[in-house]
């Protein structure tokens, strides 16, 4: 990877942990904002889910603009809303403008997309998974110190805690990123791209119309919708998992969880560039997906601590495998007149997987006890691998 993608590839880094950092700030505080409205676990369950929602809506259209508009202007006017959205939130009168801010933040959300087309605009073929993993990596960071920046910003009590210093704490990384973007950032997707570009298009204006046009990304985010729908089940139940199992509390999830966190971190942004080169996408993402699936089993099934520890930590190296090989696989059924379209194609199916997990999870620990929601994440996210091959076979065929 030569220093004119190196440069580039950095700023970006730091733009995208900016901007998850910011909604992991804001995202752990929503529960205590609704408990101060006096709303309903059901409802913040539904402020939650809507987030996500929105996200899966909101993707392929960032990056079906980002193939036609630049990366930039994209990158640039979502972080303004973010930054909207967390005003909002942290001035919110009552539960309907929390709800209103997590709708705006949701649709913002999707210029991860856009993000993940400007790495693969300025990466080669062979260093894409190395780019992705760097996004990858950078999300990760954002998500793990995000809680832990927001809950110390707002207080422990919650009579006297402050959503408002969380808020302007996250709306200023978002004015930093935008300055980022704005100043440091080339555009990767040119005027003459996508002139280019014009010339090369398939005809087929929806990404999901990609989806469906090209077998191999068909399977291949198929696969990224099982992982996902399961990732979203252990990160909906954990604390209360965490609870029900070992008697843990918000401070000792919380350390848990940044301590898990750092796991797929290393993977994304280490680990990864030295696997797919050996051993190419496919193997890599066939080996995450299994990690995954038996750390979740671990982890369901443990006597204590110590060994679900080290269930959470195999599927932790699992899912930082898996991620940017899928997300890899996907870019590379597409050209430079749809990349963004089909990225965002792509993380839609993990905004779907986010939707739909949540509401998995708590009914089946309700129903089935602390551990069965992990099970079920397991065996929904083991037919990942089935769906790795049928994409390989299918890229296989679309080359002879």
């Amino acid at each position: 990877m030569g220093t004119q993608t190196l440069k580039p590839l950095l700023i970006l880094f730091v733009v995208c942990v900016i901007d998850v950092l910011g909604f992991g700030i804001i995202v752990p505080l929503i529960p205590y904002i609704g408990e101060r409205y006096d709303a309903s676990p059901a409802v913040i369950t539904a402020i939650l889910g809507t987030h996500a929602l929105c996200q899966l809506i909101a993707a392929p259209v960032w990056g079906w603009l980002s193939d036609h508009r630049g990366r930039r202007p994209i990158l640039m006017f979502s972080l303004a809303g973010a930054c909207v959205s967390y005003a909002m939130l942290g001035f919110a009168p009552n539960i309907e403008w929390v709800f209103a801010s997590r709708v705006l933040g949701g649709l913002m959300a999707g210029n991860i997309s856009a993000a993940m087309a400007y790495a693969s605009d300025i990466s080669t073929p062979e260093d894409r998974a190395k780019s992705l993993g760097t996004v990858g990596a950078a999300i990760g960071i954002g998500f793990m110190l995000g809680p832990a920046i927001g809950g110390l910003l707002a207080g422990e009590n919650l009579a006297t805690a402050s959503f408002v210093r969380p808020a302007l704490a996250a709306m200023a990384l978002s004015v930093f990123a935008i300055a980022l973007v704005a100043f440091r950032l080339p555009e990767s997707h040119t005027a003459e791209h996508r002139a280019c570009a014009a010339l090369e298009q398939t005809g087929r204006r929806s990404p999901l119309a990609l989806v469906r046009r090209l077998p191999a990304l068909r399977y291949v985010t198929l696969a990224a919708l099982l992982v996902a729908i399961a990732q979203a089940i252990f990160e909906s139940i954990f604390a209360l998992w965490a609870l029900a199992r070992f008697g843990y509390g918000p401070r000792t999830v919380g350390l848990l969880m940044f301590g898990l966190a750092i796991v797929p971190v290393i993977m994304q942004g280490g680990l990864v560039r030295v696997f797919v080169p050996r051993f190419g996408e496919y193997k890599v993402a066939y080996a995450g997906i299994t990690a995954f699936v038996i750390g979740m089993a671990i982890a369901a099934t443990a006597p204590g601590i110590e060994v679900a520890i080290v269930g959470l930590v195999i599927c932790g190296a699992g899912s930082g495998a898996f991620n940017p090989s899928g997300s890899a696989l996907a870019s590379k059924q597409a050209g430079g007149s749809n990349r963004g379209s089909v990225m965002g194609a792509y993380q839609s199916s993990s905004s779907l997987g986010r939707v739909i997990g949540p509401f998995l999870s708590g009914a089946v620990f309700a129903r089935f006890g602390a551990g069965s929601p992990l099970l079920l994440g397991a065996l929904i996210a083991a037919p990942a691998a089935i769906a790795i091959a049928l994409s390989r076979r299918a890229a296989a065929r679309a080359d002879q």
